[in-house]
């Protein structure tokens, strides 16, 4: 194989563009994400995106592709694991908090999408949102016929359960309102998503009264 020239440009992995790709919309924003700024962050030419993706659009819907392959699949595992619907829906958004406290990059993306009406919204909805939900719906819905969970409308139970998930990305609201445990970036995150969603679950589903 012939040897890199010296100052040759290094080609980056697939999954290194799509990761810092992600960063760099997670941070910015779409709209004030350009591509001389991707390829700035890439390391590589301004026309990289569009030789290699098509556009920025394209390339921002094979970064969504890249950070949530596997994400639903291991969901459907875990409810396939649980007959019982209280642990199912424990588990499901247990695993969900997870996520989200753990691939905060992700989750800022989506909390920043999810504000306004684009193509964009409308391919997460396809890809993660109406997948996730879907896939806990029987659940909820058995939950709420035996008088488990209120009957309210559909959205509002779906931002009682993702809306905390998604706010597990204000790491500097964190840090000001909790100063001693700073920064919030640092401590488990596990241990963050775990303690969020014993409490809203507490609320939204608590203990049955005892006989």
């Amino acid at each position: 194989m012939e040897p890199r020239r010296k100052n040759a440009p290094v080609q980056l992995e697939e999954c290194e563009v799509l990761r810092r790709g992600l960063d760099t919309f997670a941070e910015l924003g779409y709209d004030a994400t350009t591509a001389r700024e991707l390829a700035r962050r890439l390391g590589v030419s301004h026309n990289f995106i569009n030789d290699r993706y098509g556009s920025k659009a394209r390339f921002w819907r094979a970064v969504v592709d890249f950070a949530l392959s596997d994400i639903q699949a291991e969901r459907d595992a875990l409810l396939a694991r649980y007959r019982d619907d209280d642990e199912r829906l424990r588990n499901a958004v247990g695993q969900l908090y997870r996520m989200a406290a753990n691939a905060s990059q992700l989750s800022r993306l989506i909390a920043d999408e999810s504000t306004r009406d684009s193509d964009r919204l409308d391919y997460l909805h396809h890809r993660f949102i109406q997948p996730f939900w879907d896939s806990i719906t029987p659940t909820v819905t058995a939950l709420v016929e035996v008088g488990r969970i209120p009957r309210v409308a559909p959205h509002i139970l779906y931002f009682a359960i993702v809306g905390p998930a998604l706010a597990l990305t204000q790491n500097p609201v964190a840090d000001r309102l909790d100063p001693a445990a700073a920064p919030t970036a640092s401590l488990d995150r596990d241990r963050i998503a775990d303690a969020l969603s014993a409490l809203v679950l507490h609320g939204l589903l608590p203990p049955p009264p005892r006989t």
